[in-house]
C-alpha cells in the first residue's frame, strides 16, 4: 500500500502537482509514509534529500522545473502504477571536510559534487593528492570538480567531465578551465579514494568549496571521500531509471 508523505517547492506549478495528486493518493506525515514524494527541480531534490534522509524512506521526485534529471515526468492518469512499480536506486554521498584560513574545520555532503572555485579575480592554485600519491603537484584554474556518478551529468558535463555509469565505483576530477598545466584534462580515481585538494596561496588566491550547495569560504585544505554510511533511495519509472537517464546523456557526448 503506497503511503506517501508529499513535499514540494513553492512555486505554482509544484503547488497545482500537489493538489491534483492528493486527489489520486493520500498524504501522509513523515513518519507514518513508506515513501517521500518531492516535487521540484534538481536543487530542490538535493535539499530534500539531506533534510529528511534520517527518515530512512525511498524518495521518487516529480519534476516541477527545467531540467529536472532526477525527477519523473509527472502523470496523473499512472502515478499509483509508476509508483507501485518503481525502480530502486541506492547511493552514496561524497563528504567534503574542509579547513578555513582561521584553521575551522567544517564538514557537508554532497549527492552530485563537490566543485572548488576560485573567490576572487585571481585564478585558483591548488595541489592534488589521493592518498598519499600527489596526482599534480600545481594546477592553476579556476578550479576543479569532484563529481559522484549521479552527479555526472550535471555541472562535471558542463565542465567536459567524463560522464560516469551509476554501477562505476569511480569519482570523476575534472579541472574548470585550466591555465597551467594546460593540457590536464583531470582523473577518473576509485569511490574508496581519499581526495585532498590544498590551496598553495590562501591569502593571496582564496578559494571557495561548494557540497552541492553548501558553501565555505577561504578553504585552506579540502579532504573529500565517499560516505558509506550515508544511502539514498531514489525511485524511478520503469521506463525513465536513471541509468538510462546517464546513459542517453553518454550517447549524446559521443556525438556532440
Amino acid at each position: 500500500m503506497i503511503k506517501a508523505s508529499i513535499i514540494f517547492d513553492k512555486n505554482n506549478i509544484s503547488k497545482n502537482i500537489k493538489k491534483s495528486l492528493e486527489n489520486k493518493i493520500k498524504n501522509y506525515s513523515l513518519r507514518k509514509s513508506n515513501l517521500i514524494i518531492v516535487i521540484g527541480g534538481d536543487g530542490f531534490m538535493l535539499q530534500t534529500l539531506k533534510k529528511y534522509h534520517k527518515y530512512k524512506k525511498p524518495f521518487y521526485g516529480i519534476n516541477s522545473g527545467n531540467y529536472g534529471f532526477l525527477m519523473n515526468k509527472y502523470s496523473f492518469k499512472n502515478i499509483t502504477k509508476n509508483l507501485s512499480k518503481a525502480k530502486k536506486i541506492v547511493i552514496s554521498p561524497l563528504e567534503m571536510s574542509v579547513l578555513n584560513k582561521f584553521n575551522l574545520t567544517k564538514k557537508a555532503i554532497a549527492i552530485n559534487e563537490v566543485s572548488i572555485l576560485r573567490q576572487s579575480r585571481q585564478a585558483a592554485s591548488i595541489s592534488i593528492k589521493i592518498g598519499k600519491k600527489q596526482i599534480i603537484k600545481k594546477l592553476m584554474s579556476d578550479g576543479v570538480l569532484v563529481s559522484t556518478p549521479a552527479g555526472s551529468t550535471a555541472y562535471n558535463l558542463s565542465v567536459h567531465g567524463p560522464i560516469l555509469s551509476l554501477n562505476s565505483k569511480k569519482i570523476s576530477i575534472a579541472p574548470i578551465s585550466p591555465f597551467r598545466p594546460r593540457r590536464w584534462k583531470g582523473k577518473i580515481v576509485s569511490d574508496k579514494s581519499k581526495i585532498n585538494i590544498k590551496n598553495l596561496n590562501p591569502f593571496k588566491r582564496p578559494i571557495s568549496a561548494v557540497a552541492d550547495n553548501i558553501e565555505v569560504r577561504n578553504a585552506k585544505n579540502i579532504i573529500i571521500k565517499t560516505n558509506k554510511k550515508i544511502t539514498f533511495t531514489l525511485l524511478y519509472d520503469k521506463n525513465r531509471s536513471l541509468q538510462k537517464k546517464i546513459k542517453i546523456e553518454q550517447i549524446r557526448k559521443e556525438f556532440n
